[in-house]
């Protein structure tokens, strides 16, 4: 996703990227001192920190704005410190799924593995990359605590945001797990599709980052009714929009090989919609076909017809405007800073453009 150079997410993205390249610098050091062989792990942690749309970042940071707190460092490396969260899921995410790319580079996993076999040592070259990826994940969720902890804000600011900061790890590793559990047991119905939705996208993306953002500039009490309001709508349409690009994307705009989201086998709602909607004969094909790592591009072309033909991709874009309606609708309120909501408003357009 692309944003222009006045968008709300570019006006965070430089203050943010400053605050982590600091702060992993810093680290960077604390880890050569351990010993240089560390210095490959922290390259494959900063390369995962380079990318990314900083969207929650933004959101904490507007949530701030909205609360009427003022354009300050301190709130900046507070939101930088989600970035950190977002590297730790998403290294993880890339393993459980067994992902060969991120944005377009190896995965971290993958990058590891990468450097086993490139240096000839012993044992498998695959399972070093996977325990490599799952120990830089984890050093990444401590760094995001302690990055919160330095950001500077008053002891009784971070206080109040302890709340939705901690709220918002535990769902999004919820989130995960659910989202685990509906691939095993072949569920993958609306209903538990969008639950699985409701915890690792719209509330970890969107509505906790407006809650710490909130509670950080004292006003959690009054305004998280109205960032829940907006937030979660918002959050859904998010992921579904990134649900919906993971079959019918470019892969020049989202980084990723056209359908790997079929290949994967994930059971996003565009699958379940699919699969309620298709014929008895079509359904059982595509459910035979999904979650095939060796997918030609011709068996993507046909699963994104059949997806197409039975009205799950308009389903899905229909959803898409009604949770935009939803979310647009709350931000008109009263309770508002006036410096927030215009790019309040713009993040609904930017968090569900058709290109990433």
């Amino acid at each position: 996703m692309t944003f222009s150079a006045s968008s709300p997410v570019s006006f965070v993205r430089t203050a943010v990227d400053t605050e982590i390249a600091r702060f992993v610098e810093r680290r960077r050091a604390q880890l050569l001192e351990i010993g240089s062989e560390l210095a490959p792990a922290v390259d494959a942690l900063e390369a995962m920190l380079a990318g990314g749309k900083r969207l929650r970042p933004a959101f904490c940071y507007w949530g701030w704005r909205g609360a009427g707190g003022d354009d300050v460092p301190e709130i900046h490396r507070a939101a930088a410190s989600l970035e950190f969260l977002q590297a730790c899921a998403l290294i993880h995410d890339d393993v459980i799924d067994n992902s060969d790319t991120r944005r377009g580079l190896p995965a971290t996993h993958k990058r590891l593995e990468g450097l086993h076999a490139a240096s000839g040592w012993r044992g498998a070259s695959d399972a070093f990359g996977r325990g490599a990826a799952i120990l830089i994940g984890d050093l990444c969720l401590a760094w995001s605590e302690d990055l919160y902890q330095a950001s500077g804000l008053g002891l009784e600011a971070l206080h109040a945001g302890r709340t939705p900061f901690d709220a918002m790890r535990t769902e999004v590793m919820a989130g995960q797990y659910l989202d685990m559990l509906e691939q095993v047991r072949e569920g993958g119905d609306v209903a538990a599709t969008l639950r699985v939705m409701h915890y690792k996208a719209a509330k970890y993306t969107v509505q906790r980052p407006l809650h710490l953002g909130a509670a950080l500039a004292g006003r959690y009490a009054e305004l998280s009714p109205v960032y829940t309001a907006y937030g979660l709508p918002l959050g859904v349409a998010f992921q579904l929009r990134d649900d919906v690009l993971g079959v019918f994307g470019d892969p020049e705009q989202t980084g990723k090989p056209a359908g790997d989201d079929l290949r994967e086998g994930k059971r996003t709602l565009i699958v379940a919609e699919t699969l309620e909607r298709a014929g008895a004969a079509d359904r059982a094909e595509f459910l035979r076909r999904l979650g095939d790592p060796a997918m030609d591009d011709d068996t993507v072309a046909w699963m994104r017809g059949v997806a197409e033909e039975c009205g799950a991709l308009a389903a899905c874009e229909r959803r898409i405007d009604d949770y935009v309606g939803q979310a647009t609708a709350a931000l008109e309120t009263g309770l508002l800073d006036d410096a927030a909501r215009s790019p309040l408003a713009d993040l609904v357009v930017a968090a569900t453009a058709r290109k990433h």
